[in-house]
């Protein structure tokens, strides 16, 4: 079990790559998502808790050419048929060098997804399997929870579960 939350959360903010879904690097193809067991389950148990979802992601492959993102916004796109629906997939399309203020753990993405969500950061919950993802929760002054990839998500939803049923 993961350490519980220290309040209760107001949204659930997933990296994509390898706590969503099975890392395949660069992918611009959506035949190639594989989600995560039991994924949509998971997913909807937190939806069914009220909680709303979104999806903040860095993605170097765009501004290394690797891919471009309209393959990204496809990929997204097989995600939310697969696990949605999410409030929306806030992506940083850039390389590791450029200098940015939205590629984790920068807090913009967090910023810009809580406020799509209608919620404030110091409420929502990052889930993520990289100690950028940690980080930019921390930046953002939101919560996280670091998982060891998609075949640990189960462990996160239930942390944030028992953190929500404990507050009622």
């Amino acid at each position: 079990m993961l350490e519980p939350l220290p309040r209760r959360p107001c949204a659930v903010l997933f990296d994509r790559d390898e706590t969503l879904i099975v890392d395949v690097p660069f992918n611009g193809d959506p035949d190639r998502v594989a989600p995560a067991p039991n994924g949509r389950a998971l997913l909807d148990r937190l939806r069914a808790a009220g909680l709303p979802l979104a999806v903040v992601s860095n993605q170097s492959g765009v501004g290394r050419g690797y891919i471009t993102l309209a393959q990204v916004e496809r990929v997204n796109r097989r995600v939310d048929d697969l696990l949605g629906p999410f409030g929306g997939f806030f992506v940083c399309p850039h390389a590791p060098e450029e200098d940015c203020a939205c590629r984790k753990p920068q807090p913009k993405l967090i910023f810009d997804a809580c406020r799509a969500l209608g919620v404030d950061p110091r409420c929502a919950v990052m889930v993520g399997d990289r100690a950028s993802d940690v980080a930019a929760a921390q930046n953002a002054g939101s919560m996280a929870l670091q998982i060891a990839g998609p075949h640990d998500l189960d462990r996160a939803v239930d942390a944030i579960l028992a953190t929500v049923n404990a507050a009622r």
